[in-house]
């Protein structure tokens, strides 16, 4: 119950209903306490002695406190949900805040499936625990302690059946815990898994009916299902017991009490009343601990779940702010100076919190550029960059090429600081980015990818969603630039046509280019382009290069290509190989000095790779 406890606080805003609703339900547990003392005395006074006088009182007083206890469980219920649903809503918003702050390297190391399991089973699991602990974490004790209470005050001869019974039922309850505890763990784990298969499947469904995988991703998805059903079965199956023997318990308890009752009463030392009163509390008393059994099986699965929520709860980005950013307003100027990087090797469990590497990756203090850079430390993964250096001026346009692998990608992410370096520093305009202010910095860079992500919503939605307040006019300006403007005139509601579900509706040319109008949108001081035009044709990359070159302030460009073709006019091309600069220079450099880029050049053009896009 440790993780559970820690979730508490998300129920202080909701400490009146969590207050009230014990209230009600201590009032409704004092009224049915009272029913068995009622009856005791309809049949001992009433029924014994044929006065109808006292059967009737004694009836009306059962229906009134009835009626109570109605009352107090309905509102007990009421104001539990109020507390539970609240609760679960500020814990699904918190944890989904503490994902979104999270690092890239955070991110990579998790599933979108797992993720997507904590922020609704996960959730629903303990939120549901919650509502259960507000009423019987009341009901249970009061009713037991006064069960036990009002069972001995009624016939101390028929006491010691409860002393035998309880301590066999509470064993029985420590075993169930212990039991089904990393059972339902890894049922949370199994459904992960599920829904990573599914989240994956979906995702890529063109891919998998493009080459008839239907059958290979059923057979996945039916493995994954069938591991978590069989996990399923082996802990409902185990904790299936706790209600046969709940029942085999109360039963027992009953029957010793009607034979050493009946015995007692026909002895005459005993009245009916007080043995039927003795056997409603026994069965009290043993409903409370049946109840018991009931919410620690759920208790069991919720705590699975409030250990998983409280790792990513507790987690820290590993990309962690300066103590004291600079509000830099990016001007262009990029150094890179002696930069390693290698990410970060998978920790246990989730891998979130901040790792060891991340915290030895203090920011040093801000120097001049020529001051020296960061030792590589050691990494148990190999470094993906290895002492990368070069400089790109503002409005010079920095081309890199590579193989895949190469880390063209992994260079250009630390730019914006999704990753931090490993060693050595990434400068912009002599700042240490790790010395900038995050959404400074961001502001100032605008990033396209290969693969463009559209959001749900309508064309112009997706343009400006790094600039919300852009008026129509600069978002038509951005669209013409990255020559998306007239093919969104030709859908019939232009600008405001509704983009289908990660773009299914627009081919991958148009959704590069929407991306890269996206990116152009914020007139940034820094455009990166990671081979966010490989789905567009040649004549319309040399448009949106065109467009880009007779802005009247140029960004600084930084490149990633796999086409040759779109690195000929850059200032400096990269050549990476196996994570270093094998060559740099323009494309009539290279070609004379770097075998790497005439090869690539030979395969490209001599051999007409790019004739057609």
């Amino acid at each position: 119950m440790h993780a559970t406890r820690r979730l508490a606080r998300f129920l202080k805003p909701y400490w009146h209903w969590s207050l009230l609703a014990p209230l009600l339900m201590a009032l409704e547990v004092a009224m049915d306490l009272l029913q068995p003392r009622l009856i005791q005395r309809i049949v001992d006074d009433g029924v014994a002695r044929g006065d109808m006088n006292v059967v009737v009182s004694a009836g009306g007083w059962m229906v009134a406190t009835t009626i109570i206890g109605l009352l107090g469980g309905v509102g007990c219920t009421v104001f539990t949900m109020l507390a539970a649903q609240g609760f679960g809503a500020d814990l699904r918003a918190t944890l989904f805040g503490k994902v979104q702050a999270l690092s890239f390297g955070n991110l990579d190391r998790l599933e979108t499936g797992g993720l997507i399991t904590r922020l609704t089973n996960d959730v629903t699991q303990v939120q549901e625990v919650v509502a259960m602990l507000l009423r019987i974490m009341v009901r249970v004790p009061l009713l037991l302690i006064g069960s036990l209470i009002m069972a001995v005050l009624t016939s101390r001869e028929l006491a010691p059946i409860l002393v035998l019974l309880i301590p066999v039922v509470l064993v029985a309850l420590i075993w169930i815990i212990n039991a089904t505890f990393p059972m339902f763990g890894e049922v949370q784990r199994r459904l992960d898994t599920l829904n990573t298969v599914l989240q994956e499947n979906l995702a890529g469904v063109r891919v998998v009916k493009a080459f008839a995988q239907s059958l290979h991703e059923r057979t996945r998805f039916g493995a994954a299902n069938r591991h978590l059903t069989d996990q399923n079965i082996l802990a409902v199956r185990t904790s299936a017991v706790t209600m046969p023997f709940m029942m085999l318990a109360m039963n027992a308890g009953i029957v010793a009490a009607v034979w050493f009752g009946g015995l007692r009463v026909t002895a005459g030392d005993m009245q009916v009343g007080a043995m039927i009163a003795f056997i409603n509390y026994l069965t009290q008393t043993l409903m409370s601990l049946m109840m018991i059994s009931m919410l620690v099986v759920r208790v069991a699965r919720a705590e699975a779940s409030a250990v998983r929520l409280q790792e990513v709860l507790v987690s820290e980005a590993e990309v962690l702010p300066a103590p004291t950013p600079h509000g830099h307003v990016p001007q262009g100027r990029i150094v890179f100076e002696d930069v390693w990087f290698s990410y970060q090797p998978e920790a246990s469990g989730l891998g979130l919190a901040a790792s060891d590497t991340a915290r030895s990756n203090a920011v040093p203090s801000q120097a001049a550029p020529s001051s020296p850079s960061l030792r590589p430390p050691a990494s148990s993964l190999a470094p993906v960059l290895k002492g990368i250096s070069f400089a790109a001026e503002p409005g010079q346009t920095v081309a890199i090429l590579g193989a895949t692998g190469a880390g063209k990608s992994s260079l250009v992410n630390l730019i914006p600081r999704f990753y931090d370096v490993t060693g050595g520093r990434v400068l912009l305009d002599g700042v240490d980015v790790r010395l900038i202010d995050e959404a400074s910095l961001r502001s100032g860079i605008g990033v396209a990818l290969q693969e463009s992500v559209l959001f749900s919503g309508t064309i112009r939605d997706n343009i400006r969603y790094g600039k919300p307040e852009a008026s129509d006019d600069e978002v038509q300006a951005a669209a013409r630039m990255a020559q998306a403007h007239d093919f969104i005139m030709r859908f019939p509601d232009g600008y405001d046509t509704l983009v289908g579900q990660r773009g299914v509706n627009m081919s991958g040319g148009q959704k590069q280019r929407i991306a890269i109008a996206r990116a152009l949108l914020t007139r940034p001081a820094v455009l990166i382009l990671d081979d966010s035009t490989s789905a567009v044709d040649v004549a319309t990359e040399a448009k949106i290069q065109a467009a880009l070159a007779e802005l009247p302030r140029r960004p600084t460009r930084i490149v990633v290509a796999q086409r040759i073709g779109t690195v000929f006019g850059a200032d400096t091309i990269l050549v990476l190989d196996d994570g270093r600069i094998a060559a740099q220079g323009t494309h009539a450099e290279l070609l004379e000095r770097s075998s790497i880029y005439r090869e690539i050049y030979e395969s490209q053009i001599e051999h007409g790779a790019i004739a057609h896009d």
